[in-house]
């Protein structure tokens, strides 16, 4: 489809289906008798939350995790499930990190860093080991980028088993910190949003990984919210499997960018598929609309009878099916003997929405044809 092989790691098929799990555990077996029966304390967006909290359970480690007001309920009922207290503090991360280490100073708890930590580093690479022993030889990797921990530990393995793979990097348009770091520039203090890559949404990233990143990493590429939210829906509908947006963010980066990526040979790595079932449920609907399978059509009417019946008939005979219909009399632009009528429908594809269109066009009607951006 892409006009490349791509290998693709599943590491949404983990437990806690994230790849934090590696970082996690590998710290936690470092720790102390002393530091494992005071506990631990994590702050994280989620799949590092669920990380800590199922193998500190694991090991009989008592476990505080932080995460920021605003992070999914999936991830936050999915941390409390694994037997850890979670205490949600602060609007981001770097919030919820300042509250992180307060109170872990405050009750002697060891702090388990998500990303800025040797040992997480370490445990993370373990992909890139696993990569390069299935994959065989491979052109690059291509791999998600938050505060860089995974991309530290693998383009750190890949440098020292495969010289000659690129290592490719992809973060966030709304979140390009480590792009900015690795291009020479300042990170931007106005960066951020709601982006679907939430579990990459870091304003700061890590010093260690950074500087590892700097030395291992040959390019980092950006890409924007509608190519995340493609990269989602062909996950799941060609690979039928689930990502969530930083899952998916390499494999946006090759729909950002395919002659780039034509013909060569890549390992790309679905890094998670912690997705809220609502927020993926309008991701599908949206690339829906974004392919003309379903559409919202404003057509300016005459307020008679038999107007409504007139323009459904039309559309009956195109094979168009009426998902929705309202009409506005009030607040719209139309003369006060007119009314714009919205109709959402479903088609087959781009074109036979066009056909639809047309036939209304045909009659005499003006539509405007309203895309998944504009709603």
């Amino acid at each position: 489809m892409l006009g490349c092989e791509i290998w693709l790691k599943f590491e949404n098929q983990q437990f806690t289906a994230s790849f934090k799990e590696r970082g996690a555990l590998n710290k936690l077996l470092q720790l102390t008798d002393t530091q494992k029966a005071q506990g631990v304390i994590a702050m994280s967006a989620g799949n590092h939350a669920q990380g800590v909290a199922y193998h500190a359970h694991r090991l009989g480690i008592p476990a505080v995790i932080v995460m920021p007001e605003g992070t999914p309920t999936v991830k936050v009922e999915g941390t409390r499930s694994h037997g850890a207290k979670v205490m949600l503090e602060g609007s981001t991360l770097e919030d919820a990190a300042r509250f992180a280490r307060d109170h872990g100073e405050a009750h002697e708890l060891t702090f388990i860093h998500p990303y800025d930590d040797a040992l997480i580093v370490a445990g993370q690479g373990t992909v890139a080991l696993e990569m390069l022993a299935q994959g065989g030889s491979l052109d690059a990797l291509v791999v998600p980028i938050g505060g860089g921990g995974l991309m530290a530990g693998m383009g750190t393995v890949a440098r020292a088993l495969a010289p000659d793979v690129q290592v490719i990097g992809v973060q966030s348009l709304l979140y390009p910190a480590m792009h900015a770091l690795f291009n020479g520039r300042e990170v931007p203090e106005d960066a951020g949003g709601d982006s679907l890559a939430e579990g990459i949404a870091v304003k700061r990233p890590g010093v260690i990984t950074a500087e590892i990143i700097k030395s291992v990493v040959d390019d980092i590429v950006l890409v924007t919210e509608p190519q995340l939210e493609r990269a989602v829906t062909l996950l799941l509908d060609i690979e039928k499997t689930v990502a969530e947006g930083a899952g998916a963010a390499g494999l946006a980066a090759i729909l950002a960018d395919r002659e780039r990526f034509a013909g060569k040979r890549l390992g790309l790595v679905v890094c998670g598929g912690n997705i809220d079932m609502r927020l993926l449920s309008d991701v599908l609907t949206r690339e829906l609309a974004r392919a003309g399978r379903i559409a919202r059509l404003a057509i300016d009417v005459r307020d008679r009878p038999g107007e409504l019946a007139s323009l459904t008939r039309i559309l009956a005979d195109q094979d168009a099916n009426i998902l929705d219909i309202s009409h506005h009399r009030v607040f719209t632009s139309t003369p006060a003997k007119g009314a714009r009528t919205l109709f959402e429908i479903e088609t087959r594809d781009r074109q036979h929405l066009d056909d639809a269109v047309n036939a209304l066009s045909a009659h005499g009607y003006t539509v405007s044809l309203r895309g998944p951006d504009e709603i």
